[in-house]
């Protein structure tokens, strides 16, 4: 058997509406398209999609009430935190975070109108040697554009994490303009902040701390915190790569994208 494409037929209650979300947020195009019935594909590997409208007689009659349910199209990318940050900012639907499994699989999920799952994933396989031993080779990370998260109150640009090839730590630049405070929040591990310009204050437990450039501060896991720079400040910051943040009064985590 030789099998020239691939493509995955849904059945979708909302075919415009399963179109648009595919088309806005993961770049595919219509390649043909009629009432009830729409065909997407993208450049690369990535598989075609075919878009049936619940009820066509094109489906047998079985078949013509079904929806897909409990299916998820999984797409695996490169620079996966990068993606996650973009369809965060885009307002997509991330219906799952970005996670990390023992196995080296790196995921997150975002759901379309209808509750089609669509996972994007990245494989942190090991670099190896050419008598296949694992490599120890030294690595270089570049910051890209897509590296760099902007917040109302500091701009992170993230180096080392287990997207851009680190194993257990995470490392990311952080600055911040004269009279900008971060928001009060907590990390689930110690961080290491190298003020390497201006100077930073940090109020923990009703004590502040102040670190000019040169000197370090040690922030403890799970405490809240309060970040203020009195001048326009730079700094270095590293901790585990799977820290996440809590802010007092909300529930939940959220992930640290420039970590991850």
């Amino acid at each position: 058997m030789n099998v020239s494409a691939s493509a995955l037929s849904l059945t979708v209650a909302d075919v415009d509406a399963s179109r648009d979300f595919f088309r806005t947020h993961l770049g595919y195009e219509v390649t043909m398209a009629d009432d009830g019935f729409c065909s997407l594909t993208r450049e690369g590997a990535a598989v075609d999609i075919v878009l049936l409208r619940k009820g066509t007689e094109v489906l047998p009659a079985e078949q013509r009430d079904r929806e897909a349910g409990g299916l998820i199209v999984a797409l695996t990318v490169s620079g996966l935190a990068a993606e996650e940050a973009r369809l965060r900012a885009a307002g997509a639907p991330i219906t799952m975070p970005l996670r990390e499994e023992p196995w080296g699989e790196r995921l997150f999920q975002i759901t379309d109108p209808n509750g089609v799952v669509v996972q994007l994933v990245e494989w942190a396989a090991p670099d190896h040697d050419a008598d296949g031993s694992e490599s120890t080779a030294v690595r270089v990370v570049t910051p890209s554009p897509g590296d760099v998260t902007v917040s109302p109150n500091a701009t992170m640009t993230g180096l080392a994490a287990p997207s851009r090839g680190s194993a257990e730590l995470s490392t990311w630049t952080v600055a911040m303009e004269a009279g900008a405070t971060g928001p009060e929040h907590s990390i689930s591990h110690e961080q290491v902040w190298t003020v390497t310009a201006g100077s930073l204050e940090v109020t923990c437990d009703g004590r502040t701390e102040k670190a000019t450039a040169g000197q370090t501060l040690i922030l403890p896991p799970a405490v809240v915190r309060r970040i203020h720079a009195p001048e326009r400040a730079e700094a270095h910051v590293s901790m585990r790569s799977d820290g996440v943040a809590s802010v007092p009064g909300t529930e939940g985590t959220r992930e640290l994208p420039w970590a991850r």
